[in-house]
C-alpha cells in the first residue's frame, strides 16, 4: 500500500503520534488533514520529549516532507512557536520540508475568547473543549465569514475580513457574555506579521499530494483526535468540530479516497476520554488511577487529567465500520502489567436489553452498561520484548481476544514510549 491514513479508533488521545513517528519512515510525505492545536501528539526520540499540537509528528524525521492541509485550522502563533522551537532544537533545517495550505483557515483571537467564554456560560453542561478557539474557527468556515492563511498575507483583504468580523464578535463578547472586546488594530498588525513569517511555507497542498503521489511518493495521512470524536459519527454534541474519520480526511487534504491504499486505526489497550460525553467503562476506584498513573493520562494539549476505562470493543468495532480499518495499531499494553485481572467490555446492556454495538443516541449511550468479560492479567514488564512471541502468554491471549471482538488485525503493539518499544507484526507500506 502506498498511501496510508493513520487515526483514532476511540476518544483520540491513543497515542497516534508514536505511530506516525514510526511508520513515517518507510513514507516520504506526512499530511495532517483535520483538526488544529486541540489535538497533541506526545514523541518521545533517545530519551528526549517532544510535543506536536499542529506539525505532523514525522517533521523529526529529517528529509520527510510534511503537510498541514486545508481541513486543519491554523492558529499562526501555535504554528510559529512550534516552527521556532523545533529549529532550536536542530530540526526544520530546510523550509522546505514544511509545506501549509494556503486555504486553511485561521483561529483568531476572537475564536479562542468565544471558546472560553462560552465554556464558562454553560457550566456544568460544558462540552469539555480545550479553549484553543477551534469550534468557533470551524463555525466561520461553515458560515463562509473565516479568514484563511492567503489572507495574511493581503493586508487589504484581512483589514476587511477581519473589520467585518469583529463587529459581530465584539458585540457578542461584549453584550451577551460581559466580557474584553478585541482590539481590531493591534489584531490586525500581529497577524499581518505572522502572514510575512508563513509567507514561505504557503503552497496549493492538494495540487503538491496529487503531484507528488502521481510521481509514485508515499503518504501517510495524520488524523487528530479519534472516531468517537467526529462531527457526524461521534458522541454528539460531545465531539470536535471537525469529521476525524476517514473520510474527512479525503476532504481535508483535498485527495480522493481512491488514492488511500489502506487505514490503520489506533487505539489503547485499555481507553480513555478527555471532557465530558458517555463513558460506559470509564474507572472511578484505585484500578483505574493507577491506570492513569501509570500511563500518564494528563492532556498533552491542556494537562487535564484523562479518564480511564477498560477496554471497549463496541467503540472499535463501530470504527472499524465508518473507517474500514485495514489493522489496529494497540499502543500502551505495558501499563496493564500488574493487573490481577483484565477486564474487556464485549457488549452493553441498554434499558434490560443486550447491545452488540453503540447506541445511536446519547441517551442510550450515557445509560448503557457494560457486559465484561474478564481475562487473567500478568506480572511481566513488555518493554524489552521485540517479537509477538516475546509477550508472556496471558499478554498473547488478551491481543488476540482483543482481534477476535473487533474483526481487525492487530498490526502494531507499543509496549513503551521510545521508538524501539515496538512490536511490527505487519507493516501496512508493505503490504
Amino acid at each position: 500500500m502506498k498511501n496510508i491514513i493513520v487515526l483514532g479508533a476511540q476518544w483520540g488521545d491513543e497515542g497516534k503520534g508514536k505511530v506516525v513517528d514510526i511508520y513515517t519512515e518507510f513514507a516520504d510525505i506526512v499530511a495532517r488533514a483535520t483538526g488544529g492545536n486541540n489535538a497533541g501528539h506526545t514523541l518521545v526520540v533517545r530519551g528526549e520529549k517532544y510535543i506536536f499540537h499542529l506539525i505532523p509528528s514525522g517533521i523529526l524525521h529529517r528529509g520527510k516532507k510534511c503537510v498541514i492541509t486545508n481541513g486543519v485550522v491554523v492558529d499562526p502563533k501555535v504554528l510559529l512557536s512550534e516552527i521556532d522551537k523545533l529549529k532550536s532544537r536542530d530540526y526544520l533545517k530546510d523550509d522546505d520540508q514544511l509545506r501549509v495550505s494556503s486555504l486553511a483557515h485561521i483561529i483568531l483571537p476572537y475564536h479562542i475568547a468565544l471558546d472560553r467564554v462560552r465554556e464558562e456560560k454553560l457550566g456544568n453542561r460544558k462540552i469539555g473543549t480545550t479553549a484553543r478557539g477551534i469550534g468557533p474557527c470551524y463555525e466561520d468556515k461553515v458560515a463562509r465569514t473565516g479568514i484563511r492563511a492567503c489572507d495574511l498575507v493581503d493586508p487589504d483583504i484581512l483589514a476587511e475580513k477581519l473589520r467585518d468580523n469583529l463587529e459581530l464578535k465584539n458585540f457578542l463578547l461584549k453584550n451577551y457574555y460581559g466580557a474584553e472586546e478585541i482590539d481590531f488594530p493591534s489584531t490586525l498588525s500581529e497577524h499581518l506579521s505572522y502572514g510575512e513569517r508563513l509567507k514561505p511555507y504557503l503552497i496549493d497542498t492538494s495540487l503538491f499530494l496529487n503531484e507528488e503521489i502521481n510521481r509514485g511518493a508515499k503518504v501517510l495521512f495524520e488524523g487528530a483526535q479519534g472516531t468517537h470524536l467526529d462531527i457526524d459519527h461521534g458522541t454528539y454534541p460531545f465531539v470536535t468540530s471537525s469529521n476525524t474519520t476517514a473520510g474527512g480526511l479525503c476532504t481535508g487534504s483535498g485527495v480522493a479516497p481512491t488514492k488511500i491504499g489502506g487505514v490503520i486505526g489506533v487505539a489503547k489497550a485499555y481507553i480513555t476520554r478527555v471532557g465530558s460525553g458517555p463513558f460506559p467503562t470509564e474507572l472511578f476506584d484505585d484500578e483505574g488511577q493507577k491506570i492513569r498513573d501509570r500511563g500518564c493520562e494528563y492532556g498533552s494539549t491542556t494537562g487535564r487529567p484523562r479518564r480511564c476505562g477498560w477496554f471497549d470493543a463496541p467503540v472499535v468495532r463501530y470504527a472499524n465500520r465508518v473507517n474500514a480499518l485495514n489493522g489496529i495499531a494497540l499502543t500502551k499494553l505495558d501499563v496493564l502489567s500488574g493487573l490481577p485481572r483484565v477486564k474487556v467490555c464485549v457488549a452493553y446492556e441498554v434499558g434490560g436489553v443486550r447491545r452488540e454495538e453503540v447506541p445511536l443516541t446519547l441517551s442510550e449511550f450515557e445509560g448503557a452498561r457494560p457486559v465484561y468479560e474478564e481475562m487473567e492479567g500478568w506480572k511481566e514488564e513488555l518493554s524489552d520484548a521485540r517479537e509477538f512471541g516475546d509477550l508472556p502468554k496471558t499478554t498473547q491471549r488478551y491481543v488476540r481476544r482483543l482481534e477476535e471482538l473487533t474483526g481487525v488485525e492487530i498490526s502494531m503493539i507499543s509496549i513503551g514510549a521510545e521508538r524501539n518499544q515496538t512490536i511490527i507484526r505487519k507493516n501496512p507500506f508493505r503490504a
